[in-house]
């Protein structure tokens, strides 16, 4: 395994507080590491490093940060292999996988390196000669981010990048699942001299007090959150006292639509795709896949023979697709939302195994509406398939849970296509496209998915708050002091 740190990050230093907790890998179970185990005591520390560099940091000139960015871009590019099997051994994902996570972690630093320079205000008029009114974009302040084990370097990157951009300091607690990867991507921002205490990293295998802690701190403007809706309503919660600004990114239940005139082999390689990476443990994964009815015995057979081809086994191997989930209690929910679709009468099409941590693609039918798998995330690779007989029916099948984070559909009707995206009430919608996320562009839900947005330009924004200026200027010069000023010339 590539050499990461296991020490804390606080202000720029590596702390070795004597408290470790052990990282297993769910490829072989075996030991990664003992890292450093945070409580209260080294949050406090954090964020008294935090607000000490964020009045330094916010004042810093835009290029300077930008600059710094670029470094940082550069090294995780230079880093990205070992990078990229931290990413595996942690967590699972298939090594190809997680390459193209990777490259998609370069490209936000370096899309926010670039962005931040555009960050401008705005002068409006007044309706007095002597005002000059002014709208000003500043850092919100010292941020909290918490970021989730799927995708442990991309999911980092989209949240502090924009944060560190914007000018705020970021204290960062990544999953105890992998904290690894967080902690590499730290080593690489001091290399690249990012000033101490600009981005912190605190692993701990017991996160609920650490972020208690944090989330009362009223020297805390904000937090930034990637995980469970019941976590994030917790949060929410204990964020009301001091009114923090949040983003929450929350669970998804991404259905996806595929009317009569779709491109069915194109439709049935993007399914795959949208359901099947990362054995499915992404929040914006197909949960549900619906069929029109005149095109359901063709497509299912298709989608069959596709996921027959698909390759099950070592992550790091080159031409695997699917590997391990990520822990005995995401196989035991597989296996609990499988047994409660066929207890309910539901039909198994393919798959339905489950060997240590690997579960095969598995396909259901004939499944009762009241499923567990219809109203929970999978976050496996469990997928039923379901027809309809009408736009309207697709849709309402589509919009009936309380998520809102990602949808999909497939058709070739330019009308249908807009109808249909607009009667979605989700924040993240394919056309014709199973991985519609890119860095330029917004990422978030609504409803139960969470509120506000990372990626583009409304990321950057989250880590900025508006300033009215009115500037009250002098009386002008009486009209014989200017006379006399300018004869004096």
């Amino acid at each position: 395994m590539p050499l990461a740190p296991t020490a804390a990050f606080i202000n720029g230093c590596w702390t070795d507080l004597g408290i470790h907790f052990v990282v297993r890998s769910p490829v072989n179970q075996q030991m990664l590491a003992e890292v450093s185990d945070c409580g209260t005591r080294e949050a406090e520390a954090a964020v008294q490093a935090a607000v000490v560099s964020f009045t330094i940091w916010r004042q810093t000139a835009v290029y300077q940060r930008a600059a710094i960015l670029s470094r940082w871009a550069d090294l995780i590019q230079i880093h990205a292999e070992d990078l990229a099997h931290l990413i595996t051994w942690e967590m699972g994902k298939p090594i190809r996988q997680s390459r193209a996570e990777i490259k998609t972690a370069v490209t936000l630093a370096r899309w926010y390196a670039e962005e931040c320079k555009r960050i401008t205000g705005e002068s409006i008029p007044s309706q007095f000669p002597d005002k000059r009114l002014q709208i000003w974009k500043v850092p919100v302040g010292p941020v909290f981010a918490i970021t989730p084990w799927n995708s442990p370097v991309s999911m980092v990157v989209r949240k502090i990048a924009p944060a560190l951009a914007a000018g705020c300091t970021v204290i960062l607690k990544p999953d105890e699942q992998t904290p690894l990867s967080a902690l590499k991507l730290a080593e690489l921002w001091a290399e690249a001299e990012g000033p101490a205490g600009t981005l912190q990293v605190l692993p701990s295998s017991a996160p609920a007090p650490l972020a208690e802690r944090l989330m009362a701190d009223p020297r805390i403007a904000k937090l930034s959150f990637t995980g469970s809706t019941a976590v994030g309503q917790k949060l929410y919660a204990q964020g009301s006292p001091t009114i923090k600004r949040l983003s929450l990114e929350l669970g998804g239940h991404a259905p996806v639509l595929i009317f009569a005139d779709a491109d069915i082999a194109a439709a049935v390689a993007m399914t795959i795709h949208a359901k099947f990476r990362y054995a499915g443990q992404s929040c914006v994964a197909a949960n549900r896949l619906y069929v029109d009815d005149a095109i359901l015995p063709e497509f299912t057979a298709r989608y069959l023979d596709a996921v027959s081809h698909l390759k099950i086994g070592d992550p790091f191997a080159e031409d695997t697709d699917i590997g391990p989930l990520v822990s005995a209690a995401a196989v035991q929910k597989f296996k609990a939302q499988l047994q409660d679709a066929l207890d309910r009468g539901a039909r198994l099409l393919c798959g339905g195994d489950a060997q240590g941590l690997w579960c095969s693609p598995t396909l259901l039918a004939d499944l009762d509406p009241q499923s567990r798998i219809f109203h929970e995330e999978s976050f496996s690779p469990l997928l039923p398939i379901q027809g309809f007989r009408s736009e309207a029916e697709a849709i309402a099948r589509a919009n009936d849970t309380p998520y809102g984070l990602a949808a999909y559909l497939w058709t070739r009707d330019l009308g249908r296509a807009y109808r249909v995206a607009e009667a979605l009430q989700c924040g993240i919608v394919g056309v014709n496209d199973g991985s519609p996320a890119t860095p330029q562009a917004p990422f978030g839900g609504n409803k139960l998915s969470g509120l506000g947005v990372e990626g583009g330009k409304w990321g950057l924004e989250e880590y900025l708050q508006l300033r009215y200026v009115s500037f009250q200027l002098p009386p002008a010069p009486a009209t014989g002091d200017m006379e006399s000023a300018l004869s004096d010339l």
